[in-house]
């Protein structure tokens, strides 16, 4: 297989959808669960997708547990909890700020010497004085957060304005100083790195090379299709694209990656094996309807996303509200293999209500009588995740699109 071609329309339509089921299956979202229940499953997703991206929004429930649970049966947010304090997993940046594998810490060295030495834009300056009096605090007094601070220490002289203390801490825990070892609802708690990372763990700062083949091997692995910008996205310097497209150079020799050719996916490679794995799998008798988060991994390489499965979505919380198209938080609509529409709902937890806002599908909308109860269904399993136990449809009730129960 030299490479991914259709040769005609009707061709071109089998092989994409190929390609989408491919794409759902390497990232956990096919019709059957693959990574496991609770937190063993939890680890293995994470371990699978190389990361999972941490955000503080609560509109729904924050992304890195909505990422969890819309893959793994049985996720609850305690769980993430669970396997930092067991040193599964640790919190540091991928493209973001992100939950990784434990396994994978040595890969973060080169940007914790990046913000030790300044090269780094990520964080910005702090005092070396209050980051000194930190480390002393910690090592001395044990774990903290940001808001213990004011809390009698057996540090003496240890003085720390807000703003000062702040920026002392993530800059430490950007330089891998500290570690958070666990959190208290979303505060982080932070202690000592030589306290947290596990015996035995591979420390060994990687080469530019090795650190490109460990992104080209994750987006591969998670993904099953990469692009040329995915690969690269938000990295920066020569360096990392000469490595990269070595890494790439290699897997095309070895046949391990074969390029497709799609106009609508440009500079785009498929793993042969994982698509000769997947097959030809007949349609299933039911398809499922999920609402992802928008920081979701299947959707957050926007370009990728149109390419291959036609969606051109974007998040509108951080747009101006006259200039919202679908909403402040929509959330994709994944049914089977499509991409259909977008929903916009909100998390009312202290009235226990899930109010939903809008609803955006295509029109018309294909098997819409099989469409209509898996988005009912979907809709109340995700209320339930977010601690509501009743749903408010609103207009879209009204309108007839849906027969909730409430």
């Amino acid at each position: 297989m030299d490479n991914v071609v259709a040769q005609d329309k009707q061709e071109g339509h089998a092989v994409q959808t190929l390609l989408r089921s491919l794409a759902l299956n390497q990232q956990g979202l096919g019709a059957s669960p693959v990574f496991g229940h609770g937190a063993v499953g939890a680890l293995q997703a994470i371990e699978h997708l190389g990361y999972v991206q941490i955000d503080t929004l609560a509109v729904i429930e924050r992304a890195h547990h909505h990422v969890l649970w819309s893959r793994v049966p049985g996720y609850e947010p305690a769980h993430l909890n669970q396997l930092l304090r067991e040193r599964r997993v640790f919190e540091h940046w991928f493209h973001a700020a992100s939950c990784l594998p434990m396994r994978d810490y040595r890969f973060c060295l080169p940007l914790m010497a990046a913000v030790r030495e300044g090269r780094s834009r990520l964080v910005t300056p702090a005092d070396a004085a209050v980051m000194r009096q930190l480390l002393d605090r910690v090592r001395l007094d044990g774990p903290l957060t940001l808001r213990s601070l004011d809390q009698p220490s057996t540090v003496k002289g240890g003085w720390w304005q807000a703003g000062p203390a702040k920026h002392a801490l993530t800059r430490l825990f950007m330089q891998g100083d500290l570690m958070v070892c666990e959190r208290q609802g979303m505060e982080k708690v932070y202690d000592l790195a030589e306290r947290v990372l596990p015996g035995g763990l591979d420390l060994r700062v990687p080469t530019v090379d090795e650190s490109a083949r460990y992104l080209l091997d994750t987006a591969v692995r998670a993904h099953g299709i990469v692009t040329w910008a995915q690969l690269l996205h938000l990295k920066t310097g020569q360096a990392i694209r000469d490595a990269m497209r070595r890494a790439l150079d290699e897997r095309l020799a070895a046949r391990s990656l074969v390029p497709l050719e799609d106009a609508a996916l440009p500079d785009a490679y498929v793993d042969p094996a994982a698509l000769a794995a997947l097959g030809h799998p007949p349609p299933t008798t039911r398809r499922v309807v999920r609402l992802l988060s928008p920081f979701d991994n299947v959707v957050i390489h926007r370009d990728r996303l149109s390419g291959l499965f036609g969606l051109d979505y974007r998040l509108e919380c951080y747009t101006a509200a006259p200039k919202r198209v679908y909403g402040y938080f929509c959330l994709p609509i994944l049914f089977g293999d499509r991409f259909v529409g977008r929903v916009d709902c909100k998390a009312h937890r202290r009235e226990r209500r899930f109010e939903l806002l809008s609803v955006h599908v295509e029109d018309p909308l294909p098997d819409r009588d099989e469409f209509l109860p898996a988005f009912n269904e979907a809709l109340q399993a995700l209320a339930g995740f977010c601690g509501c136990d009743r749903v408010d449809a609103g207009s879209a009730a009204g309108a007839g699109f849906l027969n909730l129960t409430t």
